[in-house]
């Protein structure tokens, strides 16, 4: 694919999408991290559910490690994994108040040092919470990357830096919203919508005729 296309495509997507943004739902850098945490194998519906009872409780590092990891789990026992991610999530608050202030840190090192915290969650973080131009790929961003074209790569590391590396910098700081979202209600994994999508006639996928409505 060339950059010619690749322009047109998130020129499209911002046309029809001007302000994406997470459907994780959060109020500050510290709740966007517990979220985030709190997804992995999970829902952002469910997550949301959990955490829209969590946060007027506790959306502070030391209001949440006063719940323990016991009154945590009451709290996100709905979600997947619930009783490691509560073990990371107060793990979490624990270093952030000794060794940051309290303050969720804006470096892609000391975020990767939190447990439960991986390449993914930090990107998103730095991404959305700090403005960063980073490029969290999750399974939407790997799919729609290789089947349209846009970056195709074996693993969730290559598409990442070939992303960072092709998709015009205008398009940089929100083009992993457009990404997820486009890959979650329209390029979806069993039955793409390629009749439906807006960037069908860009898209480089080899079997699009198949789903062309």
């Amino acid at each position: 694919m060339n950059k010619q296309k690749r322009t047109e495509i998130f020129t499209r997507l911002r046309d029809a999408n001007p302000n994406p943004t997470t459907e994780l739902n959060y109020s500050s850098a510290f709740e966007l991290l517990i979220a985030v945490i709190l997804s992995a194998q999970a829902t952002d519906v469910g997550v949301n559910k959990a955490t829209d009872k969590l946060f007027p409780v506790a959306n502070t590092p030391e209001a949440i490690f006063a719940l323990g990891v016991d009154g945590l789990k009451e709290y996100i026992k709905t979600i997947g994994l619930f009783n490691s991610k509560a073990e990371n999530v107060i793990k979490t608050c624990k270093i952030l108040i000794e060794q940051h202030g309290s303050q969720v840190p804006e470096s892609r090192e000391a975020l990767e040092a939190l447990p439960g915290v991986g390449r993914k969650t930090a990107n998103v973080v730095l991404n959305t919470a700090f403005g960063h131009l980073a490029m969290a790929v999750d399974t939407h961003i790997f799919r729609v990357s290789n089947r349209t074209g846009i970056a195709p790569g074996k693993n969730v590391l290559e598409v990442e830096q070939r992303l960072l590396r092709l998709v015009p910098r205008e398009f940089l700081l929100d083009a992993h919203h457009w990404l997820i979202l486009h890959g979650r209600y329209t390029c979806t994994a069993r039955k793409p919508r390629c009749g439906s999508c807006i960037i069908e006639d860009l898209c480089e996928f080899k079997q699009k005729r198949d789903y062309l409505e």
